[in-house]
């Protein structure tokens, strides 16, 4: 590769970088798989004939979705063997995207973690055309498929995803407001506080990855939810400390055994009460929760 080459080639690919990792954790829910699909899309990148690309965006995106896909083929392997449930890699973000509502919500742990629902085409194809708002030939192109395919694959994620998703987007204050009730409720072993700020669904996944303690199945039950919760604290002799933080655009809490981070919780918030809780402890995923990692659908 020629120098001349190179300059515009790094150029672009650093301009739209950002853009390209939102992309690609979006699409894996992993921001260490996400990294290495930056390397491999810089890899193909600079191999690329400036002077044939019309659109550097649109092909950057394209180069990332395919790697992404192909990653994700054999995160299946992977995921099928974790131990316990398996939770997207929680992220500490810069304000901005907590300010991007659209973005908040497309990175968010609970949409997040129903992407896992979808095959890899067809989380490919949903984030592609719905968090940034690309164009079903562009998609088309970078997913191996037809237009009108694409077009049917949408409609059938969509469709899909609502039907599981959270009803209507609650705003940060109201969900920082829910979180710290349930701190309180949580430190003080306030029983009845627990009860009026946890959904009587409510359901909680637990992801220590085989690591670190936690349940091989989702809670459910807002009684069952207490009792999992105050006897997990119960049973430890290390000083807890509970925080707020913001994780994937949203706010959540940080949960620090003798100053050390034990794990971060993310929270699902419907009509001002919490109907689900994800909480990561396997510290393997804990690695981007003290650093901002800036995020952007443009």
């Amino acid at each position: 590769m020629s120098d001349h080459a190179a300059g515009p080639a790094t150029e672009a690919f650093v301009t739209h970088r950002n853009l390209l990792f939102t992309v690609a954790y979006e699409m894996l829910g992993s921001a260490a798989d996400a990294e290495d699909v930056l390397q491999e899309t810089w890899l193909r990148w600079v191999d690329v004939d400036q002077d044939q690309v019309l659109d550097q965006r649109a092909y950057l995106v394209r180069i990332t979705t395919r790697q992404s896909l192909n990653r994700l083929r054999t995160m299946k392997r992977r995921k099928e063997a974790y131990v316990g449930p398996w939770l997207p890699e929680p992220l500490l973000t810069t304000p901005d995207v907590a300010d991007d509502v659209e973005l908040a919500e497309s990175v968010s742990m609970a949409l997040m973690l129903v992407l896992e629902t979808l095959s890899p085409t067809e989380r490919a194809v949903f984030v592609l055309r719905e968090a940034f708002g690309i164009g079903y030939d562009e998609i088309a192109a970078a997913v191996d498929k037809s237009p009108a395919a694409v077009r049917q694959i949408a409609h059938r994620a969509r469709r899909h995803i609502d039907a599981r998703r959270p009803r209507a987007v609650v705003s940060a204050s109201r969900t920082r407001a829910a979180l710290e009730a349930f701190r309180q409720a949580l430190e003080t072993r306030d029983l009845q506080g627990l009860l009026d700020v946890l959904a009587p669904e409510i359901v909680v996944v637990n992801d220590g990855g085989g690591i670190k303690q936690a349940a091989l199945r989702p809670v459910i039950g807002a009684e069952k939810v207490i009792r999992f919760l105050t006897g997990g604290l119960g049973r430890t002799t290390a000083t807890v400390t509970v925080g707020p933080t913001t994780v994937n655009g949203n706010p959540g809490l940080v949960f620090r055994l003798d100053g050390e981070i034990d794990g971060v919780m993310a929270a699902r918030v419907e009509d001002d009460r919490i109907t689900g809780l994800y909480y990561v402890r396997n510290p393997e995923k804990l690695t981007r929760v003290e650093s901002e990692t800036p995020l952007t659908l443009r």
